[in-house]
Parts: structure tokens; sequence; C-alpha cells
């Protein structure tokens, strides 16, 4: 039986509404700048700053450079989408999205295991932690997350992007996600909803566990430090990381893990939207204003860009301004 293949896909976007689509528009382009400054901000200060070389701080740089490209997987086309009357990509721009979507999605999960394993060293064994969490073991981690999520991601995208579409090309979401994606399919999709699902499971289920038994082993070395301020300091430094993985996982659940259900698909936009659009941009603004040292380094950073400037205040005859003048002025 002749089949035609879909050349091309619509998204049924957002939003239908003018007004709110020139709303969002201006929201989430606020956003993505602030993602893109504070995530190209954070990997300066860390690898410009020779305080922050230290194993923590180079996995933050990885989840900044990872944030970044996962949320411009996404979010510029969501934007110019809402300026659009039409909202299209072809079969192979689909395919691309979805790849790079779910290849930096599954790096940041890793990367956020790996930030556990290091706070459980740098908590349970402090005295070894300069042996154990050495530069060139920091750079294999991070080679391991992306290398072990270009497989997965692989995987999915051969899987969904070979089956037939013959029919309706409205895919209901705002990008090329999994379970809107193979509702369009007029072939047998079971396969690939089970290697969705196993994929999706193992990882997150695995990369969820060895950040629970890290910070199981965290609490009871924190129950054991008898100063206050020991324990306040301890659960400072983890405290960031919580936010930020509970962020993304309980949205990633609320999308993936659960039975299909015709009832939750706006909420599965709302899911979608924060962890593929709201937590890169959160990641770096949680980790800055809640660590005191890069707190000290972005003020240390604005107060050396201000004496830059007043230094290049110059009269009409050449001569440097008094900073006591300027100041009063």
């Amino acid at each position: 039986m002749n089949k035609t293949q879909v050349t091309m896909f619509e998204f049924s976007g957002l939003t239908n509404d003018p007004k709110m689509s020139i709303f969002l528009f201006i929201l989430f382009f606020l956003v993505y700048f602030i993602t893109v400054v504070s995530n190209v901000g954070l990997f300066i200060i860390v690898h410009k700053t020779s305080t922050l070389h230290t194993p923590m701080y180079y996995f933050l740089s990885y989840l900044s450079v990872v944030d970044l490209f996962y949320s411009s997987s996404v979010t510029p086309k969501m934007i110019a989408d809402l300026s659009s009357v039409r909202k299209v990509i072809t079969f192979n721009g689909c395919a691309i999205q979805f790849f790079f979507f779910a290849t930096f999605a599954v790096t940041e999960i890793l990367i956020l295991s790996n930030m556990s394993y290091d706070r459980y060293v740098a908590i349970c064994h402090p005295l070894h932690y300069v042996s154990i969490m050495n530069k060139k073991k920091c750079k294999l981690l991070g080679l391991f997350a992306l290398s072990f999520s270009i497989i997965p991601s692989s995987v999915q995208t051969c899987c969904i992007f070979s089956l037939q579409y013959c029919g309706p090309n409205l895919i209901d979401h705002f990008y090329c996600d999994v379970p809107p994606v193979i509702k369009l399919s007029c072939t047998n999709t079971f396969t690939c909803e089970m290697i969705t699902l196993f994929i999706v499971g193992t990882y997150s289920i695995g990369t969820l566990a060895t950040i629970m038994v890290s910070y199981i082993y965290i609490l009871l070395a924190i129950l054991h430090i008898t100063s206050t301020k020991g324990r306040q300091k301890a659960f400072s430094t983890c405290s960031s990381h919580i936010i930020c993985a509970s962020i993304f996982y309980v949205s990633v659940f609320l999308t993936y893990l659960r039975p299909p259900s015709e009832n939750f698909e706006r909420q599965d936009k709302v899911a979608s939207v924060f962890y593929s659009v709201i937590t890169p941009m959160l990641n770096p603004l949680i980790y800055s204003l809640r660590n005191q040292e890069v707190k000290t380094v972005i003020v240390q950073a604005l107060h050396s860009l201000q004496g830059l400037k007043v230094s290049h205040l110059k009269d009409s005859s050449g001569v440097v301004f008094n900073q006591r003048k300027i100041s009063k002025y």
C-alpha cells in the first residue's frame, strides 16, 4: 500500500491568542536573554578566577555550557513561532531539534549526578578530596556525561523518525518531543514507546538513585558534625544542587513517567516549559545567589568595572576627574 511521507510538521504552540502571544514573546525573549548572559557569565567567571578552579566549580561550568545549548535547542524556535502565524518545521529539522534536545537533557542529569558525587566526596572524605576529585577525573566525568548522552538520543531519534508519517502533521506542542510526534505516526509505535520509556526511566531513575544515595551518606556525615556552624556550612554547599535537581526531575517525571491521558496535555506543556526553558535560566542564578564565593567574584568584577569607567572619565583638558568629586556629583 502506497504511503505519502510527511515532509513538514506544524506546531500548535503555546497559545493561539495574539495578545497572549505578544506577552509570551517578550517574556521568553527576556528569559532566553537572561539564560545566555547568566550561563556564559558564570562559565567565564569560573575559568577566569583562579580561586574557583576546584572540582565543584568545574562541574558548575560544565552545567552552564550544557544549559546554554540545551535551552538553545528549543527556545529560539519557540520565540520565533510566537511571532509567526504558521509554526512550521521540516521533517529533518524536527529530527535534528529532538536529537540535540535529548542529548543535552541526558547530559544535564548525568552532570547533576556527577555533582552529587562530588559533594559526597567533599563532605564524607574531606581529607582525600583533592586526590580523589582531581582535574583529570573531572574532565573524564564530563566526557562520560556527554558520551553516554549521545547513545540514547541517537537510538530514540532513529526509532522515532524512521516511522511512517502519512497523515496529519500538527504536533500538539511547541517543539519536537516524543509523545506528540509519535501520535502522528500511521504505523505501530509500540517499540518506540517502550524504548523511550526504558531510556527515560533508566537514566532518570538511575541518576536520581545516585543523587539520593549520595545525599543519604552526606546527611549521615552532617549529623556527626558537632558544631551548628559546621552543619550549616556543609548543608549550604549542597542546597543549590538540591534545588536545581528537584526542579528538573519533578518536571521530567510529570511529563514522561506517568500513564498517558488526554487530560494532562496542558500540564505537559507547562512542565516542558519548566525543564526546557526555565530550568536553564534558574540553574546559574540559583548557584550565583546562594554561593558566597561566586557572589564575591561578581561584586569584585562590578567594582573593577566601575573603577575602569571612572578612570576613563576625563575633562576637556584631558585631566582625570578627582574620584571624590565624581562621587559627590
